[in-house]
């Protein structure tokens, strides 16, 4: 008994279902094999998640499922065994579909189980059927696991492949998938998926990789390798966590008391867009302050996926975060390449925020006279009239 891996290695997956379809593909898996008697109850799944990969690690699975023990209701006495107690046509054409023997038929036929089932006796087959290896099931589980996916839309691509007739094939699935890897301990499981062949093989980092192709000697130092030679921290938690970490660390570099926005929703959609987390500090002009700060947050969190800097009353500074996904010896050229693309998106907030001054909340109502409410409840004005008379009635 061994433990299992499986990776799929895509080129770009969504970042904002990344962690659902992570779970979606281990969960799947998981229930699959168990289904199958190959996971035991005890089994338990680890999901993998980054940008370009889909993994799942499984404890204790079994290279065959154990002999199960089946008893088939077949037909009522009466219709299978004559007078004399032989086996009526009908009863032998069903034990060949059953995969009995003809030279074994007389046996069977004097093994069968008579049971009543409340109306009449019926006769049943008592059987063992062979456990499903790993590779047939697995086969199994993986098609079920990719099928199930949450994935509203897919999309179709060619893919060339070396099979017995060589040529293109399409695929479809979310995103362009490029490799496939199966191992049981630090056996190849040979499956195949997407019009691919599994093996050891996958990559790192799409920058920072200390090896272009990555081997995965057993199931058990998938993770760790990946880290160690392809400078990936593959599991979505992990690295959930470490950017928590690291954007709390930077708040307490710059002082003053200053925290990281909480957001659970940024966080995990930022998680799905790094393999190696890198927490910078970067600044904008304090003159864009006098912008309602709920403007400037949102502008920072939807466009760029900042985390701004609140200080210990809750207002914004003019400082914020950004999570890379490369470790440069001199980070100030990612810096200020943030700097630079964060502030037309601020002097844009601000321009509106301007215009919108220069006309009172007053001189607005009348607008609303060309803004229809209902077909049948007429415009926003009547609308706010009738609102307005109903208060001073209340």
């Amino acid at each position: 008994m061994n433990n299992l891996l499986i990776e799929l290695f895509v080129e770009e997956l969504p970042p904002k279902a990344l962690k659902k379809l992570g779970d979606a593909f281990a969960d799947t898996l998981l229930e699959q094999l168990r289904q199958l008697g190959l996971a035991q109850s005890t089994s338990q799944v680890t999901a993998f998640a980054s940008p370009r990969r889909l993994a799942a690690h499984i404890t204790a699975v079994l290279p065959q499922a154990a002999d199960k023990a089946l008893s088939q209701k077949l037909m009522p006495v009466s219709v299978g065994l004559d007078a004399q107690g032989q086996a009526t046509p009908a009863l032998m054409k069903k034990l060949q579909a059953l995969g009995v023997a003809s030279t074994d038929a007389a046996r069977v036929v004097a093994g069968l189980q008579r049971e009543s089932d409340g109306k009449a006796e019926v006769l049943f087959y008592d059987s063992m059927a062979s456990g499903v290896d790993l590779r047939t099931g697995l086969q199994k589980a993986l098609d079920e696991a990719i099928t199930k996916l949450p994935i509203p839309k897919v999309m179709q691509y060619q893919l060339h492949t070396d099979c017995e007739l060589p040529g293109w094939s399409s695929v479809h699935f979310v995103r362009p998938a490029h490799g496939l890897v199966a191992l049981h301990g630090d056996q190849i499981v040979p499956v195949a998926a997407l019009g691919l062949r599994a093996g050891r093989h996958t990559r790192g980092h799409r920058f920072e990789s200390r090896l272009d192709v990555i081997e995965i000697a057993h199931a058990d130092d998938y993770a760790q390798t990946l880290l160690t030679d392809g400078s990936v921290m593959v599991g979505f938690a992990e690295r959930r966590a470490e950017i928590e970490r690291q954007l709390v660390a930077a708040a307490a570099t710059v002082g003053g008391g200053v925290r990281p926005i909480e957001d659970d929703a940024l966080l995990d959609e930022v998680t799905a867009l790094v393999e190696r987390p890198n927490v910078l500090t970067g600044r904008f002009e304090e003159a864009f302050l006098e912008v309602p700060q709920e403007c400037l947050i949102l502008t920072m969190k939807a466009n760029q996926k900042y985390f701004p800097l609140l200080d210990a009353a809750g207002k914004l500074t003019h400082q914020f975060l950004v999570v890379s996904n490369i470790h440069p010896a001199d980070p100030s050229a990612i810096i200020e390449g943030n700097e630079r693309v964060v502030r037309p998106r601020l002097a844009d907030a601000k321009f509106f925020f301007d215009q919108d001054r220069k006309k009172t909340l007053a001189s607005r109502t009348a607008g609303l006279a060309k803004v229809v409410y209902h077909n049948k409840l007429g415009t926003q004005g009547e609308r706010s009239e009738r609102v307005r008379a109903i208060a001073h009635a209340i």
